[in-house]
């Protein structure tokens, strides 16, 4: 009885273990299934083929647009230096004022030298024109010869003299040195009571233009060749005249367009690059000379896609990559050889068809072939994702217009 009693309760007992144990496992079955087929949010933009700028970033640095060292051209001491260090000149401000009463007295000198020369011409006139009268009936021929000789020396002499007082002029007028153009000026490395000498090797100063101001880029003989190989295979449309836009140290956009000033034919035989100098409005005197910039230039435009930087990476072997949404859903990686800078996107001509999805955000929880679910969104001018129903000022989507 007591052993029948037993045999009933461990067969209770084990039913109600392997029962257990059949539900455990069906729960962990159907846990596993559930995160197996639970996806990802991940937020898309649906790409279309359009004709997109292709642009490229140069480093450059600032240039004056002028720049004079300033240096007298007479002798003397500095008697007076009007200018304040560091500001603005204006063309033709006083920058030195060297004593100039030895200029002045040479000056009156000149001016005497003159009165004597012309006060013998009308002596030497008179002279000549008596023996031209009585040539061959009073007078020989060689005192005629001799009377126009004198008159030709009386006013070669009064020329002469009215060239010295030119001369001592101009020595009177460069006492006082005067800026050559608008600009900044720098400190003085004279002072007043300090004696200078004509054509001397060290400057007084220096002025800068630096409105407007240049822009010396580099770029790479490799990267020009392309770019014309591109435009003569007709792969690219040349920009009619190329746009250069500007970013400085701060790493903010500034706010003025560049011109192509010079572009230099000569390739550099130590760095295989070559130099572009672009001119830039100025006004507010932002860029100042030696600064290190980076300028981004447009120059064409071609057919592809444009893939957002903020969305793209690159493997070991240099490739760029991207994330996109396959057709059954699921996270695919592509790889692409041939890109272009466009802005703040890479133009992608191959490898992308219309309506394809790629991945923008999210992209830090995703693997290759992980199930996800697409939410569409947007790309604003800055590079911000946006919700695809949110205003923004622009999308990076747009095309460039033909």
């Amino acid at each position: 009885m007591i052993r029948r009693f037993l045999l009933i309760t461990t067969a209770l007992t084990m039913g109600g273990l392997l029962a257990a144990c059949s539900d455990s496992g069906n729960k962990q079955g159907a846990g596993a299934a559930g995160m197996a087929q639970q996806a990802a949010p991940v937020g898309v933009i649906a790409l279309k083929k359009g004709n997109f700028p292709v642009t490229t970033i140069l480093p450059g640095r600032a240039e004056a647009f002028q720049t004079a060292d300033i240096r007298p051209q007479v002798s003397g001491i500095i008697t007076e230096i009007p200018f304040r260090e560091g500001g603005e000149v204006k063309k033709g401000d006083i920058l030195y004022q060297i004593e100039d009463a030895p200029y002045l007295a040479a000056v009156a000198q000149a001016r005497a030298a003159i009165a004597k020369a012309e006060a013998s011409v009308p002596s030497a006139q008179s002279n000549f024109d008596r023996y031209q009268r009585l040539v061959g009936s009073g007078a020989t021929q060689i005192e005629f010869e001799t009377a126009k000789t004198n008159l030709l020396q009386a006013q070669a002499e009064v020329e002469a003299a009215k060239a010295s007082l030119t001369a001592a002029e101009i020595d009177l007028n460069h006492t006082k040195i005067v800026a050559p153009f608008d600009g900044v000026i720098d400190q003085t490395a004279y002072n007043v009571g300090n004696v200078v000498a004509a054509n001397q090797t060290t400057a007084l100063t220096t002025v800068r233009q630096l409105n407007p101001v240049y822009i010396l880029l580099t770029e790479s003989s490799t990267n020009l060749l392309r770019l014309r190989n591109a435009i003569a295979s007709g792969e690219m449309k040349q920009a009619g005249s190329a746009t250069f836009r500007l970013i400085l140290e701060s790493g903010k956009e500034y706010d003025q367009k560049g011109v192509l000033d010079m572009s230099k034919s000569v390739v550099s035989e130590t760095t295989g690059t070559f130099t572009i100098r672009v001119r830039f409005p100025n006004p507010d005197r932002i860029i100042l000379p030696g600064m290190y910039v980076r300028a981004t230039v447009e120059l064409g435009a071609e057919d592809g896609y444009a893939l957002p930087q903020l969305a793209t990476s690159r493997n070991a072997n240099g490739e760029l990559t991207a994330q996109f949404v396959s057709a059954d859903g699921k996270v695919e990686t592509r790889a692409f050889e041939n890109v272009s800078p466009s802005n703040n996107s890479w133009l992608v001509t191959d490898g992308i068809k219309d309506g394809d999805q790629l991945i923008v955000s999210g992209l830090q929880s995703i693997t290759a072939g992980m199930p996800v679910k697409p939410t569409p969104m947007k790309i604003s001018d800055k590079g911000v994702v946006l919700p695809a129903e949110q205003p923004s000022s622009g999308d990076a989507q747009k095309p460039a217009a033909k």
